[in-house]
């Protein structure tokens, strides 16, 4: 499989920075800085352990020198994650960054009479770019992550339950939301970053028998300790690639 720019860039910078530090003599290894770039599925949400939390913790129980900073908000979008990239991500100085938004921009408020999305998809779109090319122009790797798909509740059937949404589909929540993920695919496609698509993997986990999405979910919307779990996962799958794929062999 041909690797990304980004996953090179990633490799490299990690020859020793996953080696313990015991293991490099008295030489005092760099811990690799990860920031989780989103809104409220990837922010702390009280005693919820979250996908930044796990990534922390597995790492750093494998030996690795790994510093993982939250840099999730509640409510917020593209648009608004734009003012605070400078002092929520650029100004930890991070090796690499997920990004993960989707859900609030492709929201259409309903309850106020809106009948159009909060950020329209060309500016989703650009905006992503935007943080991509900041990142990637200062070296720091990326990763994509797309948002988990939606789930009606009763609670979001009293909010959002009319046109352009469909309250009978079970699937009416997502209304606008898959065609953000694909454009967060392509913007991952074009600039060879890896993928951690969420929408994906919870959609194929409701379709096992005896599974369903809304298992994965809290309430409706955001990932569940499952959820998390599972992410979690995917993530650690990349990054240990990542890191992994130039650490030094024994004997070489």
């Amino acid at each position: 499989m041909r690797q990304s720019a980004a996953f090179r860039y990633l490799a490299m910078l990690c020859i020793g920075l996953a080696i313990p530090t015991g293991a490099r003599g008295d030489e005092e290894a760099k811990p690799l800085t990860i920031v989780a770039f989103g809104d409220s599925t990837t922010a702390f949400r009280g005693e919820l352990v979250v996908y930044s939390m796990i990534l922390e913790r597995e790492l750093t129980a494998e030996g690795r020198q790994v510093t993982v900073i939250n840099s999730g908000k509640g409510g917020d979008n593209t648009a608004g994650a734009a003012g605070r990239f400078e002092t929520d991500v650029l100004a930890h100085d991070p090796d690499l960054v997920i990004i993960q938004f989707g859900i609030n921009d492709s929201a259409v408020d309903v309850w106020k009479g809106a009948t159009e999305p909060r950020v329209p998809i060309e500016d989703y779109e650009r905006n992503l770019e935007g943080f991509v090319t900041a990142l990637t122009e200062r070296g720091c790797a990326v990763i994509i992550m797309t948002s988990n798909p939606l789930r009606w509740t009763d609670k979001l059937r009293e909010t959002y339950g009319k046109p352009p949404y469909d309250p009978d589909d079970p699937e009416g929540f997502n209304l606008l939301l898959p065609t953000y993920v694909e454009r967060a695919r392509q913007v991952a496609a074009r600039h060879e970053l890896p993928l951690v698509d969420s929408f994906r993997a919870f959609t194929e986990y409701g379709q096992a028998e005896g599974q369903s999405t809304d298992d994965l979910l809290l309430d409706g919307m955001h990932p569940s300790a499952r959820g998390h779990e599972i992410e979690a996962q995917m993530l650690l799958e990349q990054i240990r690639a990542m890191m992994d794929a130039q650490e030094p062999q024994a004997g070489g």
